[in-house]
């Protein structure tokens, strides 16, 4: 606590979290009845230094790791690293796409932000996937100003959210220290436009950068540059333009064609990147492929690469290519045998089967949780046509097999609107740091924990979660 600036009761406190949130702010979850549509708890969620300095070093190892995939990637296209990482991370893509992420302009560029989403064990974190094109920034940040009003330091702070994202534009164009940023969100993304804007707003107030949140359709293209056409009629020269749409979307996005002429021809700079192959889930089982573990250590360095390898839930490419006989799936079993068929899996019983199956990237089905199979929810047929499916979508979607690890039961205080009184949530949950890249740095903006029922298969947002931002205690998770 930093003076309890109100030292409100808790039943209090959430009452004046919930008054205090703007409307419609988290995309997605909306609001019911003129309140908050999730679960408030009056504190915000607790960690403990150790797991914070954990979460801290993840940031430079995920640094290491994107910058190495990108490296990688581009040696495979030329063939100078194996053929088999570019053709995985191609396939199902259009050549446009493919070409576009191949241009030598943007051959190092990694995303700006990198957000894990960590599942908290009984042993320390899982990340279940890598997102580049997060939701949740603003919606931590003026949680962070909600709860700073009661006397909560969050990690991060006031500042964490609106800062970093200014920082990370900023250094995306160079030296320019107060550049003109377009956070560009598309009808597809609608969701999110409330939190930017507030995340945009943010970081006007405090003079970090000329940051407005706009449609495709704002945008003016003219030869020498991108300029944004703002509700006056004002046009300003755009330097960083941020991507709030997905690249399987692109074609759907309003004027996204000169939105990528001018990126590539350095008119204005982009991020995340135009490179759809960072995106991948399957970027997982490419890390922790036995042929490719010297190039990776290699690249990032032995102890990256062991903490990396403790903390990516193993994964394989569900690949329908027959095997040869003495060939085997590295390190997958079944029943105690060696997998050598993806059929060999089918037989296993409910309690056998630690496995999610899920599309691994460029489909409206790979975000959010869209598209995801728990293993060990479904009866035999299901199991089996779940993994057939997959199978056969590997030249248009491919799927991932992964394994599940079942996150650690804590217990949450959360303001029951039915009782309008404090209860207890016996839950699990999801940590989503955010990490903004400025140069060779990454600074941790803030800390998003969702708190879901531990009857729930899935973490993520819902209106029986407990979503807010985390704060370091001696007695933390």
């Amino acid at each position: 606590m930093r003076g309890a600036a109100l030292n409100l009761p808790a039943r209090e406190a959430a009452r004046f979290l919930n008054e205090r949130m703007p409307a419609g702010l988290f995309g997605g979850v909306g609001v019911a009845e003129n309140r908050v549509a999730w679960r408030l708890s009056p504190e915000p969620f607790r960690l403990s230094p150790a797991t914070l300095a954990a979460i801290e070093l993840l940031g430079t190892d995920l640094l290491a790791f994107y910058r190495a995939l990108a490296s990688f990637y581009q040696r495979s296209a030329r063939g100078t690293a194996p053929a088999f990482i570019a053709d995985y991370l191609d396939r199902g893509k259009p050549d446009w796409v493919v070409r576009l992420g191949r241009q030598n302009r943007f051959k190092t560029d990694i995303p700006g932000v990198m957000r894990p989403d960590l599942i908290l064990t009984e042993s320390g974190f899982s990340a279940s996937e890598l997102d580049s094109v997060p939701g949740g920034m603003g919606f931590v940040g003026a949680m962070a100003e909600a709860y700073d009003a009661l006397g909560y330091e969050t990690i991060g702070d006031l500042d964490g959210m609106p800062a970093s994202l200014a920082a990370m534009l900023a250094a995306a164009v160079g030296a320019k220290k107060t550049p003109t940023a377009a956070i560009v969100v598309s009808q597809e993304s609608n969701n999110y436009r409330a939190e930017l804007s507030w995340l945009s707003d943010a970081i006007r107030a405090r003079e970090l950068a000329e940051s407005f949140v706009c449609r495709p359709e704002d945008i003016v293209f003219t030869e020498e540059a991108l300029f944004l056409r703002l509700p006056g009629g004002e046009e300003r020269k755009i330097d960083v333009l941020y991507r709030n749409f997905e690249l399987f979307d692109l074609l759907n996005v309003a004027k996204s064609d000169l939105i990528v002429y001018a990126a590539s021809h350095r008119r204005v700079k982009i991020t995340p990147p135009l490179k759809a192959h960072l995106e991948e889930k399957m970027c997982y089982a490419l890390f922790q492929h036995p042929l490719l573990a010297k190039l990776w250590k290699n690249e990032v360095g032995g102890e990256v690469y062991g903490r990396l390898m403790t903390l990516f839930p193993r994964t394989w490419v569900l690949d329908p290519r027959t095997l040869p006989p003495q060939a085997a799936i590295h390190d997958l079993f079944a029943a105690g045998e060696p997998v050598n068929d993806w059929m060999q899996l089918v037989p296993l019983g409910k309690s056998e089967r630690d496995y999610v199956v899920k599309p691994s990237g460029f489909s409206e089905l790979a975000w959010g949780s869209r598209g995801v199979k728990v293993a060990n929810d479904l009866p035999r047929e299901e199991w089996e046509k779940v993994l057939r499916d997959g199978l056969a979508s590997f030249n248009k979607t491919p799927y991932i097999l992964q394994r599940f690890h079942k996150g650690k039961r804590v217990k949450v205080p959360y303001y029951d609107t039915k009782s309008d009184g404090i209860a207890i949530l016996d839950g699990r949950v999801r940590l989503c740091p955010y990490y903004f890249v400025i140069g060779d740095d990454v600074k941790l903006g803030g800390i998003l924990a969702t708190i879901a029922p531990a009857d729930k298969r899935l973490i993520h947002g819902m209106a029986d979660a407990i979503m807010g931002p985390c704060a370091v205690r001696e007695d933390g998770y």
